[in-house]
């Protein structure tokens, strides 16, 4: 309800990082950073501290069944492991919106399959609102609403 339009950059970057989570379809993690901490540094920016982050984290990533994987760095980890630290990453800071883009396009079918199963579990039990843009009709389907862009507007499926 807010209009950002006339905002100060800082409050716009305030907002971003406090209300919207983003996914991408390739997960853009740090890499010398380990999952954990690639789920607690945008904590700590939004000024949690360390040890309430750190249990955010592992609880995050036990949700999506990666616990075991808190202390592995990106490429120890496989391209499904990895995305799924990079939705723990968009939700540690309980946004209101999240945001993905393809977040399973860069996934072979089977691992795409299983971790927007743990996307839409991750969005389902925090009541979360979520745009997820895919070209992947299947994974659409199972979505609770669509929506198709077809020449420039927005028409209901």
């Amino acid at each position: 309800g807010d209009d950002l339009t006339g905002q100060s950059d800082r409050r716009r970057t305030a907002v971003r990082r406090a209300d919207v989570g983003f996914i991408y379809q390739f997960h853009h993690l740090l890499p010398e950073f380990t999952a954990l901490e690639n789920i607690v540094l945008p904590q700590l920016a939004n000024g949690v501290a360390r040890k309430t982050a750190e249990a955010r984290g592992r609880e995050l990533l036990t949700q999506v069944g990666i616990a075991e994987r808190a202390d592995h760095r990106p490429a120890a980890m496989s391209g499904g492991e990895q995305q799924r630290v990079a939705f723990c990453r968009a939700l540690a800071n309980e946004p209101r919106l999240l945001l993905a883009d393809e977040p399973t396009g860069n996934l072979d079918p089977s691992t795409s399959d299983q971790v927007f199963a743990a996307l839409m579990a991750l969005v389902r039990g925090t009541g979360l609102s979520a745009v997820i843009a895919t070209h992947n009709l299947e994974l659409a389907a199972r979505m609770d609403r669509q929506i198709r862009l077809d020449a420039g507007q927005l028409v209901p499926v």
